[in-house]
């Protein structure tokens, strides 16, 4: 299944418990416009509304993952940036709006430019070929990156090294994407895809209210400080202990079995 509008093209299939979403400009590198940010909001929000989608995989058509915003496209938006969003949609760069729930695993190769870094920085697992190549560029067209790199960057890189390729602008390569931490495989070129969706489909095995459950732990933990973290930890905990799936999870184990998750 597609979602397709008239300022950009963004691919949605759902492949078992993954959804896929594949932005699909590739003649234009994958540049993303006003219709296209829409497009992909729409897409979020299915990986968080669809019961049966448990794991959404990101990646771009073609030759790219994208090469950016379209700005010139994108300008006369920025006044009302949230107005690109439909309400009630999940934002897909993670800083305004309703909050994604459900892990998503990114792909990425050739050039990842600005807000392709900021989708990268905003998705849980992270691959790339080793041939992509990195820029957040923004100060280089005299604005600043708004799609959450400012946030994210330092607390995942390191002040200097986030400083080191905010303020400059400057192309970075896959091996220092490793490094910094923004990517955590690096497949040769053309595997990209192939080595996110093994890691997606792996997550897919587990059983999701127990997946999600981690993830809202770590991230209360990150952005509240250990010590909500270690609050968040026993109630969690007690909402899975009565689900369907902590019994199977039980009950696999006892018959050394591959446990059978429903989400229930």
């Amino acid at each position: 299944m597609s979602s397709q509008g008239s300022a950009g093209v963004v691919t949605v299939e759902r492949a078992g418990h993954v959804l896929l979403i594949g932005l699909n400009r590739p003649e234009h590198g994958n540049a993303m416009t006003s219709g296209m940010l829409t497009e992909l909001a729409q897409a979020y929000t299915q990986l968080e509304d669809d019961e049966q989608a448990w794991v959404g995989l990101l990646f771009g058509h073609g030759d790219n993952l994208t090469v950016g915003l379209e700005l010139e496209e994108i300008r006369p938006h920025l006044d009302d940036f949230e107005g690109l969003y439909p309400a009630g949609t999940v934002d897909p760069f993670g800083v305004r709006g309703r909050v994604r729930t459900k892990p998503l695993v990114a792909a990425a190769h050739g050039w990842v430019i600005t807000a392709g870094i900021e989708m990268l920085l905003n998705a849980d697992v992270r691959v790339a070929s080793e041939g992509a190549r990195f820029a957040q560029m923004e100060v280089q067209r005299g604005i600043l990156p708004f799609g959450g790199a400012t946030i994210r960057m330092p607390r995942e890189f390191g002040w200097g090294n986030a400083m080191r390729w905010i303020l400059t602008g400057d192309v970075f390569d896959a091996d220092e994407a490793y490094r910094l931490g923004l990517i955590q495989k690096i497949t040769p070129n053309g595997k990209h895809l192939q080595g996110a969706r093994i890691i997606a489909e792996r997550i897919a095995q587990q059983a999701p209210l127990a997946v999600r459950a981690a993830m809202a732990a770590a991230r209360t933990a990150m952005l509240d400080g250990e010590q909500a973290g270690r609050g968040a930890l026993l109630p969690a905990l007690h909402s899975l202990l009565p689900t369907d799936d902590a019994a199977e999870g039980v009950r696999s184990f006892v018959e050394r079995r591959t446990a059978k998750f429903t989400g229930r």
